[in-house]
């Protein structure tokens, strides 16, 4: 006999509520469930175009996936003193420079609200971050959403807010060369500098500008910014008003970025004739296929080309031609550069900027590394780029600042359009360059050499080599060709 089964009551209100529920319509059989399913794929492909379209600008976020596995990617994307913004935040190892950001959010706050006064600098502190709380949803918004998640609105503020203030007053610090004053060793004040420029360690730029519009002392902060970026970059650099007429900065690595590509101006680009359009759209069509590589600084300096150093500071601002009353010799005006122990930093986290998803770029820091990068193979171009006055290497020796760009250059994917006549108009003048003809032949005799003549056993292997193939080939033509013999008249007349 079975035992009988005691129904308890969570049982019944089990059942009661499976029959209210498929009475109601909830439940659904096993031929509705594969349509409901179907249906929530399919709306996922019809909101995606949406979801692209409502994005108007990069949102602050971790390095693309494609440059995760670099094997440097602590060295150029992780901060080393300070973490700015939600993606570091808490790691114990940035604790130290949770200390010097209050100090400088603190710093910042009194040279706000001027004299010193415990209650009225308590009030500007609470005006301040209200402010901040109130558009903690906007600010939020320029955040990729996976990567604010863990933080409420009241601990995401706070963090913007204090990181903002540390922010501006290092900025304005470092803008007036003030580190001295406040007993701050310059090169804790350069490795912070560089976190500055991290694209995991970004903050929106309108909380920067919040925060000034707040401050009483506005245009001098932003004549700071102004001073700061151009002392990073160690150009002379537009004002802020005319380089960004268009639209804000994302960030200060977006600012960074737009104060380095720039406009485009006359000051570089070369005196000469100009080919006509049909001209140079036949060259585009010929010739274009025919560029494999850019020409190493050796290889320019065969084909009789010089290198300038053009008047503009704009990254873009790479040119191709001869100045006027020069019939032969032709000329690569490159813009200036300064490389030191922060160029690799940023130029990685530029690259890595351009690379994401959701910000449309014309790669222009990209293809510029790309470019730089096939002109510079040795310690020799290095050299040839600093006579010119193009490079200026404060980093070390000149096989560094080599292997530097050899290592940012690889795997890029630069604008198949940008320096594009640029390639064209030297790939033509090369082609038809003796000088640079005979360079190759050299190049490709020495290279013979060294790989076949580098030791006496490979000068034995080549010449046995080379015996045989012509011992082969004697053979081969006295079997097709050989003159008839007795033995060959005997067989033809044999009965």
């Amino acid at each position: 006999m079975e035992p009988q089964h005691i129904v308890s009551i969570d049982e019944i209100e089990f059942h009661s509520r499976k029959i209210v529920n498929i009475e109601a319509g909830e439940g659904s059989s096993s031929h509705d469930q594969p349509a409901t399913t179907r249906e929530k794929r399919i709306k996922t492909l019809m909101d995606a175009e949406a979801e692209m379209k409502a994005v108007q600008e990069a949102k602050i976020q971790k390095v693309i996936f494609l440059l995760r596995d670099h094997k440097h990617f602590v060295k150029y994307f992780e901060p080393r003193v300070a973490s700015l913004g939600p993606i570091h935040h808490g790691k114990p190892k940035y604790e130290l420079g949770e200390k010097y950001k209050r100090i400088l959010a603190y710093k910042f706050i009194q040279g706000c609200c001027g004299a010193y006064d415990e209650n009225n600098f308590y009030e500007h502190i609470n005006c301040l971050y209200e402010k901040i709380k109130k558009e903690i949803k906007d600010l939020r918004e320029c955040f990729e959403e996976k990567v604010t998640t863990e933080y409420d609105d009241e601990s995401l503020a706070w963090i913007l807010f204090v990181d903002g203030c540390a922010i501006l007053q290092y900025i304005f610090w470092a803008a007036n060369d003030k580190f001295k004053d406040f007993h701050i060793k310059i090169d804790s004040a350069a490795f912070a500098q560089q976190d500055l420029f991290l694209l995991e360690n970004q903050v929106p730029y309108r909380l920067l500008k919040s925060l000034m519009s707040s401050s009483g002392k506005e245009n001098e902060l932003r004549r700071s910014i102004d001073n700061f970026i151009r002392n990073v970059t160690y150009q002379q650099t537009e004002s802020q008003e005319k380089v960004n007429e268009e639209r804000e900065p994302t960030h200060l690595l977006d600012l960074l970025r737009t104060k380095l590509l720039g406009p485009l101006t006359q000051s570089s680009i070369p005196i000469g004739p100009k080919p006509s359009s049909r001209k140079m759209c036949r060259k585009k069509k010929d010739q274009d296929q025919d560029w494999q590589l850019y020409r190493n600084v050796q290889e320019l300096k065969a084909a009789g080309i010089q290198l300038k150093c053009g008047d503009s500071h704009c990254l873009k601002n790479i040119s191709f031609g001869r100045r006027s009353g020069s019939s032969y010799t032709r000329y690569l005006w490159l813009p200036p550069i300064t490389v030191d122990d922060s160029t690799g930093p940023k130029f990685m986290n530029l690259i890595a900027y351009e690379w994401c998803p959701d910000f449309e770029n014309d790669c222009g820091i990209t293809s510029y590394v790309s470019f730089l990068d096939s002109l510079i193979n040795e310690p020799g171009d290095v050299k040839d780029l600093k006579k010119a006055h193009v490079l200026r290497n404060v980093l070390g020796k000149d096989q560094e600042v080599a292997e530097l760009f050899n290592e940012i250059g690889t795997d890029l994917v630069p604008n198949p359009e940008t320096y594009k006549d640029v390639k064209i108009q030297i790939q033509a003048y090369c082609k038809n360059n003796i000088s640079y003809i005979l360079f190759k032949l050299k190049t490709w005799i020495a290279e013979v050499i060294r790989v076949h003549f580098s030791s006496p056993w490979a000068i034995v292997g080549l010449l046995a080599a080379s015996s045989a193939l012509v011992l082969t080939a004697i053979q081969t033509w006295y079997t097709v060709y050989s003159p008839p013999g007795p033995c060959d008249d005997f067989c033809l007349h044999r009965p």
